[in-house]
């Protein structure tokens, strides 16, 4: 019994020196508390772009719906992610149903922010809702404020892009960055970077031996893309472009010139605009004067569901600088262009040719 009353003892002993030691010391933080607080962080919502005009512009983490200033952003984002598109620039043409899957037939038509025909249709383009703007094309002295109040005047994040012939690669990472699509905008990136490179070192080889080109617009064949204006970016690459004139317009429909100014530059090839003069001139004795028409070295620029040239000069003058390198340099020209062709239009149209679609493509592009 009294081996119990010991043993009570020292049980009481040790009992309350627990209860001072708890008292004295802090409750130590269970670790199921620690993994709950982890997983209660929050991830941001926005991010911080700096986009090519200078602004800091905050948009979604998360963009599912967006909005385009233009044709030219309209181009690189039905190449990068035509899911997010919320409306078009103006109606597609009659050649684009071949091309497009029908579901951006049916995007309602918001309009261009820029150019000649600007006009934006700010009703509709609040309806749906875009969580960004994006703005893709030549940087301008007025651009950042211009942009500043468009989106103060919607409410809406606006993002510009400054694209170019040599800077496609670099536009599509930050598109990919803006939209959080890095990884799909790494593949077009790489690929206007791979054909921008090749084709310049083709040029370098080429050397001062370039044609004498000039690109003709116009119903009546007489406007030309003249040297030095944005849209002659592609073409003064590839050709030796002849067509000088002062104050050239940066407009699509060139620059207006008599036909003896033609004669006077008589070039060895002239590239003529789809929908241009390319039909009439064969049997044209005035035309007939001219070096390329009688030695059959006129052409028609390729079209379909966008010129290949420019107007607007967007993405797809990288695959102008295909059909420039193959035709006018076809001793030099590396690779299988035909095979070149369908790559681009699998990547930035999302299209799979036929033989069918691509001898209409290339029906007026490679000889008279």
């Amino acid at each position: 019994m009294k081996y119990v009353r010991k043993a009570l003892a020292v049980l009481l002993v040790v009992v309350n020196l627990c209860a001072c030691s708890s008292a004295s010391q802090p409750t130590p933080v269970v670790e199921s508390n620690a993994v709950a607080v982890e997983a209660a962080v929050v991830e941001p919502t926005v991010k911080t772009v700096e986009d090519d005009a200078g602004r800091t512009v905050e948009v979604p983490t998360q963009i599912t719906k967006v909005a385009v200033s233009g044709s030219m952003a309209q181009m690189m984002l039905l190449a990068l992610a035509p899911d997010t598109m919320v409306g078009l620039t103006s109606n597609w043409d009659d050649t684009a149903s071949q091309y497009l899957d029908p579901a951006y037939f049916e995007l309602p038509i918001l309009g261009q922010f820029y150019g000649s025909s600007a006009e934006f249709n700010y009703e509709e383009l609040l309806a749906q809702e875009p969580q960004v703007i994006v703005d893709v094309g030549e940087y301008k002295d007025d651009l950042a404020a211009d942009l500043d109040d468009l989106q103060a005047k919607t409410g809406i994040p606006v993002v510009h892009i400054s694209a170019e012939l040599s800077t496609y690669d670099r536009a599509f990472e930050l598109l990919g960055f803006v939209l959080g699509r890095e990884e799909e905008a790494a593949v077009l990136s790489e690929y206007c970077s791979r054909v921008y490179d090749d084709t310049m070192a083709m040029m370098e080889a080429i050397g001062a031996d370039k044609k004498d080109v000039v690109f003709c617009t116009g119903t009546e064949g007489t406007n030309v893309i003249a040297q030095g204006s944005y849209q002659a970016g592609l073409l003064d690459v590839m050709g030796n472009n002849i067509a000088v004139v002062e104050s050239p317009t940066s407009k699509g429909t060139g620059d207006a010139v008599d036909f003896e100014q033609l004669l006077l530059w008589d070039p060895e090839v002239i590239i003529f605009n789809y929908g241009s003069a390319y039909e009439t001139v064969a049997d044209d004795p005035v035309w007939q004067e001219l070096q390329a028409i009688q030695t059959g070295s006129y052409y028609e620029a390729p079209y379909g569901p966008y010129n290949w040239t420019g107007n607007p000069p967007s993405v797809q003058q990288i695959l102008g600088m295909l059909w420039y390198g193959a035709l006018l340099y076809p001793d030099a020209f590396t690779g299988d262009f035909l095979a070149q062709v369908n790559e681009y239009y699998a990547l930035f149209y999302h299209c799979t040719l036929s033989q069918e679609q691509l001898d209409g493509l290339l029906a007026h592009s490679i000889g008279a």
